[in-house]
């Protein structure tokens, strides 16, 4: 083999290379095929510079189109849902709920599988099972207590409902303390502790929201829609005119806006609920958990639906008008959705800076988290749950509270002669004949 040839200069090769560091082209930047000295183009060139900029305007375009797409796909879901019926939308909330615990309980879970702890997230899908099935069975009780009090095999159950709940709870208990470790001590509990904040904040104020469907729909629809219209208006009137930062963990909140979307949300909740008010399907509590928009519901309308005189006396002026009172209340409920409902967006702000994260998760596409979407919708709906029942509720004896009274404080034959007088007034009223009656008395004489 031939010795390889040292300290052998190759002429052309040099010539090649002068002109990418000779001033005349270093020297006129502006004019990247501008021709050197020895008449050889310059190899800089602005297309790799252009590159970049191309590269991330493509990947806006694609978030932009991904994001628009995934938008029209949750409204034409949510309104799926809306009109099917009150059943769609409870599993709606409930997949909510269970998604946005996921993603929270995520963000401080991941160090369990370093620390080789294995029943960390065991255990927050059984307290989150222990809490859901708690307080679902909360809500069934209270409003279908007329079924399950005269069922055999759900009447236990539901007169120990409490109970069993607390057991369950009180056996996680006991297996997390269980599980400690030595050298993880702290970071055990801190799990216990997120796990529960987050079965509040999440788990919890759903509860309430699950609560708002069943009282009707409208209690449901509308504060969530005035958190959107808010959020909406916020950005837009922002952007417009916006000039003073309101908070420092959005940077991009303005109090021009903040105050804009108020005026706008209090102008559309007006008029949405002028329209809500004419369908009984969004006003009626759930009395058919099949009935959805085409079949609608029937029942005797709450006061706040029905138009009531106002006098204008107070004011100075003798004239009297006629409005639903409702459209009173949507005033603190368009109130509360502009000017506190934020704070929940702002603490998960400040919740993802803690853990320098920008999204809870990604659940949907182009929009992060479904917790990045419900941040101020969980405590809009705890909101509105305190507030129906505060001041909109009518209470009155249902047939559930009869049923419940009749079989916790009357012995069976107290019962049973309670029957016999139904039986007799029902037939005094011609709503049962004769012959039922009789039937029931022989009946009722054998006990």
């Amino acid at each position: 083999m031939s010795k390889s040839r040292r300290n052998v200069r190759f002429p052309h090769r040099n010539s090649e290379r002068r002109p990418s560091v000779s001033s005349d082209v270093s020297d006129a930047p502006s004019e990247p095929s501008s021709p050197s000295k020895n008449g050889a183009v310059s190899k800089q060139s602005t297309i790799p510079e252009e590159k970049p900029a191309q590269s991330e305007y493509e990947k806006k375009k694609q978030t932009f189109i991904t994001r628009t797409i995934w938008t029209f796909v949750m409204i034409a879901g949510f309104f799926i849902a809306l009109f099917s019926g009150h059943i769609y939308i409870i599993g709606l909330v409930t997949a909510i709920q269970i998604v946005s615990f996921k993603e929270v309980v995520a963000i401080a879970n991941v160090p369990s599988k370093e620390k080789n702890l294995r029943f960390t997230k065991t255990l927050n899908w059984y307290f989150l099972a222990t809490t859901m099935y708690f307080l679902y069975g909360e809500s069934v009780i209270y409003y279908f207590k007329h079924i399950l009090l005269v069922d055999k095999v759900l009447l236990p159950l539901a007169a120990h409902h409490r109970f069993i709940s607390f057991s369950l709870y009180v056996m996680g208990f006991v297996f997390f303390v269980g599980s400690l470790q030595k050298r993880h001590y702290r970071f055990q509990f801190t799990q216990f502790a997120w796990t529960h904040m987050a079965l509040y904040l999440i788990i919890v104020q759903a509860h309430f929201v699950m609560n708002n469907i069943f009282e009707g729909m409208i209690w449901f629809f509308l504060p969530a829609a005035l958190v959107i219209t808010n959020d909406i208006f916020a950005y837009v009137c922002g952007i417009t005119f916006g000039r003073t930062q309101l908070i420092q963990l959005s940077p991009k909140k303005t109090v021009e806006g903040f105050l804009g979307a108020w005026i706008c949300t209090i102008i559309f909740g007006y008029f949405m609920t002028n329209v809500l008010m004419r369908y009984k399907y969004f006003i009626c509590p759930v009395n058919d958990l099949g009935a959805n928009v085409l079949t609608g519901l029937q029942c005797d309308l709450n006061p706040v639906f029905v138009p009531q005189p106002f006098s204008l006396e107070l004011f100075g002026l003798d004239k009297t008008f006629w409005i639903e009172p409702m459209q009173f209340h949507i005033l603190g409920f368009a109130t509360f959705a502009s000017l506190i409902a934020p704070f929940g967006g702002f603490f998960a702000s400040g919740l993802k800076r803690t853990f320098n994260i920008k999204d809870f998760g990604e659940s949907i596409p182009g929009h992060g988290g479904i917790t990045d979407r419900m941040d101020c919708q969980f405590i809009m709906g705890f909101f509105a749950f305190m507030y129906y029942h505060s001041f909109i509720a009518v209470y009155k004896a249902s047939v559930g509270d009869i049923i419940e009274t009749a079989i916790n404080g009357l012995s069976v034959d107290e019962q049973l002669e309670v029957v016999r007088g139904l039986g007799k007034y029902l037939y005094n009223q011609g709503a049962v004949s004769e012959t039922i009656l009789d039937c029931l008395a022989s009946e009722l004489k054998r006990r």
